[in-house]
This record gives C-alpha cells, sequence and structure tokens, in this order.
C-alpha cells in the first residue's frame, strides 16, 4: 500500500509540475507576443498547445488564437489551422472570424472567407475590414477576369534564394540605381542571427546599378554606416538622390521594440551618419515606411500611433530641419481600421500604397490614391496582375514612365518576398490587310493612302503579295483609299478613338477592274420577279459604297438570267430587274445621269474563269455556259450552271463623269 501511495504521488507531482511548466511557457509567450516577437511567441505558443489537454477548451482556444496571429503577422502558412482550432475550442472573441476570413482570403478560398467575414458581421456590422472583405469575395473571380494591361515578371537580378528582398526604391528620375531591403547575407561568411519577430534573419539595404549596356549589376550591401545588427529597411530618396530616408527598428532586450525613421546624406561617395527625424512628441510610437514627396517638403510614413484610425495608418508632415512638423492623419479614404502601409509619392502627387483594410485580392494590395482638387482622395485598386491573394507592396516607379519594381510574396515560401518588375506597354494600333482584285488575285503595287484627323497623312504600297501595314496613334479618326491602275478606287474608314487596349485593325480592299463587267454579289429577286429582296441590302450597299467612292465614274447594270423560259420574255424580266437596282441606287442619292440599265436575258452565258474552274470541278477555264453545254450536265450540275449565269454585273462607261 505504501509503493502504490508513492507511485500517486509521484503521479500527481509530476501532473503539477507539468501544469506549472505549461503555465510559465504560456507567460514567457505572452510576453514575447506583447513586445512583437511573434516568430518567438509563435513557436513558444505551439509548445504549450501541445501539453494542454482537450479538457482544456478554454485555455486552447486562447492559445491557438495566439498561435494565427503569429503565424498571420509573420506570413506563415499555419495560421488557417490555427484559428480553426481557436473556433473549435470555442475562443469567445468574435475576432477570431475576422482574421480567419483574412487569411482564409489570402489563401485563395473566397467562399469560405466569405461566409466567415459574414459571421463576424454578426458580431460587429460596423467593422469597416470585414464589409470591404465581402465586397472583395463577392468580386474576385470578376476582377481576375478583367486584368489590367500591366505584364508583370519576378525580377531575376534582385532575388537570392532561401531569402527575402523587398520594397525597392530608385535613387532616382534617372532610374539607373535601385536600393532595395534584403535579409541575405553580406557574404557567404557571414552567419546571421534569426529575428524573434519574423523567424529571418535581419534586412539589410542592398543597392545595385546599371552598367553601360543597361544591365543590373549583381546587388552589394549599400557603403557607408547603413547597416547595423538591427533591422533596416524600406527607404526613399529625395528627388536628387542625394537624401535618404529609411526605417531602422532597433533591438532592445526583453524590451519593446521601437522603429524610427532616418535620414542621411550622400556627399561624395560616401552616405553620412544617419541621424534620426523627430516626428512624434512621444518618442515611444513606431514610425516607419518613409515616403518624401518629390519637392522634399513632406515626408509621408507609417505609424501604429493610438491616434490612427486603427492597425497601421499612413501618416504625413512637413520636414523641418530634421524634424517632421505639422504631422495628419490622412484620413479615412486613405486609412481604415486594417493596415495602411509602404506608401510612395509621384511627382504629380500620386500617392501609392499597400492595404489589407480596403477591398482587395487578399493579403496587402496595392492602391492607387489621386488627390482631390477639394480635399481627400480618390482610391483604385491597382487589380491583376500586380495584386494577388499574397502580399504585394512597396512599388517604385521609373521617373515618369509606367513601370518599375514592387514586392510580394506570391508562390513564395517561409514567408519570404520577392521583388518583381511591372511594365504598362504603351498602346500600340496599326492597320494591316492585302488588295486584291474582285476575283481574289493579289495586286501588288497598288497606293494605300491615309488621311487623319490628327494630321497624318501617310502613302504607303501593297507589297508583292498585296499586303500592306501602317502605324496608327491613340485617338485617331482615319480615311483610306487604296487605288491601281485600271481599278475602281476603295475607301474605307478606321478609328482608335476610345480604345483602351492596343490593337490591330485588319482591313483587306477588293478593286473593280475598270476594263470588265464586275458581278454584284448577294443581289436577289423574288422567284420570277423584279423586286429585290431584303437580303440583297448587303451587295446594294456595297455598289453605292463603290459609286461614293469614285464619284467621276458612270456604270451600266446589266441582269442576266440563265436560259429555262423563252428569250423575249427572259429579256423583259432582265431589264426590269435592272432597272429595280438603278431605281435602288437613286434612292440612295446617287445622281440618274450616272447610272443606265440593260437586260441580257439568256444571250450572255458566262464564260468560265480560272477562279469559276477552281470553285466547281466539272467546269473548266474558258467554257460557255450555254443552253447546249449546260443539258450535257447532270441534273445537280444543270442548277449550279443556271444559279452561275443568274447575275446582275455593272461596267464602268466612262471615268470623267463631271471632271470637265
Amino acid at each position: 500500500m505504501r509503493s502504490k501511495s508513492s507511485v500517486f504521488l509521484i503521479l500527481i507531482a509530476a501532473i503539477l509540475l507539468q501544469g506549472c511548466g505549461i503555465a510559465a511557457l504560456i507567460k514567457k509567450a505572452d510576453k514575447r507576443y506583447e513586445i512583437g516577437e511573434y516568430f518567438a511567441a509563435g513557436n513558444l505558443y505551439k509548445r504549450a498547445y501541445s501539453g494542454l489537454t482537450a479538457k482544456e477548451k478554454n485555455q486552447r482556444g486562447r492559445i491557438a488564437f495566439r498561435m494565427g496571429e503569429c503565424y498571420r503577422l509573420t506570413n506563415q502558412g499555419r495560421a488557417e489551422q490555427a484559428y480553426q482550432n481557436a473556433i473549435r475550442y470555442n475562443y469567445t472573441d468574435s475576432i477570431v472570424y475576422l482574421r480567419y476570413a483574412q487569411v482564409l482570403q489570402q489563401n485563395g478560398k473566397y467562399a469560405d472567407a466569405l461566409r466567415n467575414y459574414q459571421l463576424y458581421q454578426t458580431k460587429d456590422s460596423s467593422n469597416e475590414v470585414a464589409k470591404n472583405g465581402i465586397i472583395a469575395c463577392n468580386n474576385v473571380v470578376e476582377w481576375k477576369n478583367v486584368a489590367s494591361r500591366y505584364v508583370v515578371k519576378r525580377s531575376t537580378e534582385f532575388n537570392l534564394r532561401r531569402s527575402s528582398s523587398f520594397s525597392p526604391a530608385f535613387t532616382s528620375s534617372a532610374s539607373d540605381m535601385i536600393v532595395f531591403t534584403s535579409n541575405r547575407p553580406f557574404n557567404k561568411k557571414t552567419i546571421q542571427k534569426s529575428s524573434a519577430i519574423t523567424g529571418l534573419p535581419n534586412n539589410d539595404l542592398f543597392m545595385s546599378r546599371k552598367n553601360v549596356v543597361g544591365k543590373w549589376e549583381v546587388p552589394e550591401v549599400l557603403e557607408g554606416d547603413i547597416n547595423t545588427v538591427n533591422d533596416e529597411g524600406v527607404c526613399s530618396f529625395s528627388a536628387d538622390g542625394k537624401i535618404m530616408y529609411y526605417t531602422r527598428s532597433a533591438y532592445v532586450e526583453d524590451g519593446v521594440r521601437g522603429t524610427d525613421i532616418l535620414m542621411t546624406n550622400r556627399a561624395g561617395g560616401s552616405w553620412s551618419t544617419p541621424q534620426k527625424i523627430k516626428v512624434f512628441k512621444d518618442s515611444t510610437i513606431s514610425v516607419a515606411h518613409p515616403a518624401m514627396s518629390p519637392d522634399g517638403t513632406t515626408l509621408y510614413f507609417v505609424s501604429d500611433s493610438k491616434k490612427g484610425l486603427g492597425g497601421k495608418d499612413i501618416w504625413r508632415g512637413t520636414l523641418v530641419n530634421g524634424e517632421c512638423k505639422f504631422v495628419e492623419n490622412l484620413g479615412p479614404d486613405i486609412n481604415t481600421s486594417g493596415d495602411e502601409m509602404f506608401p510612395t509619392v509621384r511627382a504629380d502627387g500620386t500617392l501609392y500604397f499597400a492595404s489589407n483594410g480596403h477591398a482587395g485580392f487578399g493579403g496587402l494590395d496595392l492602391f492607387k490614391a489621386t488627390p482631390k482638387k477639394e480635399g481627400g482622395w480618390i482610391v483604385e485598386n491597382m487589380g491583376a496582375p500586380i495584386n494577388s491573394s499574397g502580399d504585394d507592396f512597396g512599388i517604385t516607379f521609373a521617373g515618369n514612365e509606367q513601370k518599375g519594381y514592387f514586392s510580394s510574396n506570391r508562390s513564395e515560401t517561409k514567408g519570404n518576398d520577392a521583388i518583381w518588375s511591372f511594365e504598362l506597354p504603351e498602346l500600340a494600333y496599326s492597320i494591316e490587310g492585302k488588295v486584291t482584285d474582285e476575283k481574289g488575285n493579289v495586286i501588288p503595287d497598288a497606293n494605300i493612302r491615309m488621311i487623319s484627323n490628327t494630321g497624318v497623312n501617310a502613302r504607303v504600297q501593297s507589297k508583292k503579295d498585296g499586303t500592306y501595314r501602317l502605324k496608327l496613334d491613340k485617338n485617331m479618326d482615319c480615311v483610306m483609299l487604296a487605288s491601281s491602275r485600271g481599278y475602281l478606287n476603295q475607301k474605307n474608314e478606321v478609328s482608335t478613338q476610345g480604345l483602351t487596349d492596343s490593337k490591330t485593325f485588319t482591313v483587306n480592299f477588293k478593286l473593280s477592274a475598270i476594263s470588265k463587267p464586275i458581278q454584284i454579289d448577294n443581289i436577289f429577286y423574288e422567284f420570277g420577279k423584279w423586286e429585290l429582296t431584303p437580303a440583297s441590302e448587303s451587295g446594294l450597299q456595297v455598289l453605292v459604297k463603290l459609286l461614293n467612292d469614285n464619284p467621276n465614274i458612270t456604270i451600266e447594270i446589266t441582269a442576266n438570267t440563265d436560259f429555262i423560259g423563252n428569250n423575249e420574255s427572259n429579256k423583259i424580266l432582265s431589264q426590269k430587274r435592272a432597272k429595280s437596282v438603278v431605281d435602288y441606287l437613286i434612292s440612295k442619292g446617287i445622281a440618274k445621269d450616272r447610272l443606265t440599265s440593260v437586260g441580257n436575258g439568256e444571250e450572255k452565258p458566262v464564260v468560265v474563269d480560272a477562279s469559276l474552274a477552281q470553285k466547281y470541278k466539272f467546269i473548266h477555264e474558258d467554257d460557255v455556259l450555254d443552253e447546249a453545254y449546260i443539258t450535257k450536265l447532270t441534273p445537280d450540275q444543270q442548277e449550279i450552271a443556271n444559279q452561275i449565269n443568274r447575275r446582275t454585273e455593272f461596267r464602268v462607261l466612262k471615268t470623267t463623269y463631271k471632271l470637265y
């Protein structure tokens, strides 16, 4: 009995000791969490969670939520499972549904994210992040289908395997030097200590220059006293590139970490000793992500000051002698209860920033904010492919061009970021086609002339294969005229007005010969009558256009029938049919004295040319489709031959109408 009692006491002691150990572990994790050491805290919470029993639901729920927060803030994929566990153990704070929805959205699980945003809204219907999350999840499929014209590529110049690189910044409008943040080692011998905040090595600033042939050189660590054992990164430059502003997060042993903005001047070939910029009176308030306005007076930055709108906000102030004065929050157009970070300001005052509070694809999205004359901002999501379901942030533009670089963790592992290039190709318009005769034979050396409302007067000749190509400009209305000796002219019109995408127009010209009759396609009459059918409209409009394109010609319209019936009746019918065409042309504004009508009846059967012989294998070039020839064909072939003979043609009589 004494032995059994001893074992029991030992077990009780072990359980108590384990409980004390877990309690101490949680306390240590909480402390790390409060000072922002999320990676270290996450590992401690994980150990504590595995030591808790299923009966300790409340504690498990709280620890699981804290794990989720740590994983989310360090871009680790385990956040989704952690929040799921917190919900399973009935974590009491409804914020878990908002955070769970955010990581689901970032993982591209939009339907699940939508349900959890809606669950959170039942507890807090006014939350802006949840509202925008619902908008995004309901529209993200459509947004992806209407991607912008930006072309994005993962940079091959600045990224290094198994390291993180982000927030590139051109040093000047010349765009021939770039500085970016990276946790890569200085050299192969360097052993870097991982940060308790991210689990990754601390960041430093690196730079790269373009060489004489315009290629980026291998990145090097930024010279001078810029990089330290602390975490450096996210920089901005004055317009002339002589002043750099950057972020430094100082390491404080077991204390609250502070993030400051520093300024350094470039004199000669090196940077001066960095000086801290005073922003808030309370020096414990963190400030980061500086962005200097092009005129060098206004400093934009990020802070989680409690006077903001929630999360991290973008602020600005006037820089005077190393101190930021007249500090103001950019307001609710820009800032939400989520995080707004990584500002960039262009020469025209346009602000670019990243946010997870505005409606977006997931994680941080890049936004463009245009200042309004009356105050405030017009904010637009930059859309796909700039934005993805991951974090997209830290954009920089090459001078005034619509190209540059930005940061993204899409397709990256272990919480790493990478630098991507982007470019908005200039809109390019052109027109190309082929010039042929009415039978499809190419017409080389035809003249194509183009006159536009913008003053362009261009001329080009068709090549040996009949093709041509001309370049167009945006917002251009063009009239084109194709001409060739022995052929009638043809006009066409093209416009690039209002186009938002590049386009190549295809405009073919089919020129009619002056010296021979030309069949008018798609002219149809009522059976056995001379009334034109509605199906003839397209063919008749072609003829109207031809006459308008060639205002100095007169033509003869001839109608022909097959041999069925007596010739006298066929001549009368064909004469009335030809007159019907003439009457139509007159009704469309063609002068009566330019038109003549003739009915041939069956007297002028078709003489087969090469194109007809190629189309119908039972007839041969130069065959005459008269009654004697057709009656020797099969019934089906006879019907085709008769149909060929039933035609309406025109031929040019004069080319000098009203010229003299």
